[in-house]
């Protein structure tokens, strides 16, 4: 039982989902980092891969920080959950 219970399907509060995506950023920039290091010691074909690591990642660190933010989630309200009695159309109140 590792995972959080949710009462309601309400989205990802703006603050998890900032963070998620500085997280999922920080890494591609860090691989980014990485390969421009990579680039000073690579020979051959490896430094044409090292390269076009650096160039592409900030591109590709950006779309994948931007995707998948759910904007708005159904929320259930408690009446529409109770039943409603059927009423005819000449029934009348008493």
């Amino acid at each position: 039982m590792n995972q959080k219970q949710s009462i309601t399907s309400l989205p990802e509060s703006p603050k998890d989902d900032q963070r998620r995506r500085m997280v999922r950023y920080g890494i591609a920039m860090g691989v980014r980092v990485a390969c421009v290091i990579a680039c000073f010691f690579a020979q051959g074909w490896w430094l044409l891969a090292f390269v076009i690591g650096a160039v592409l990642l900030p591109y590709i660190a950006v779309v994948i920080a931007n995707v998948g933010y759910k904007e708005g989630g159904v929320v259930e309200r408690p009446a529409s959950m109770l039943p409603v009695p059927y009423r005819s159309a000449g029934a009348r109140d008493e």
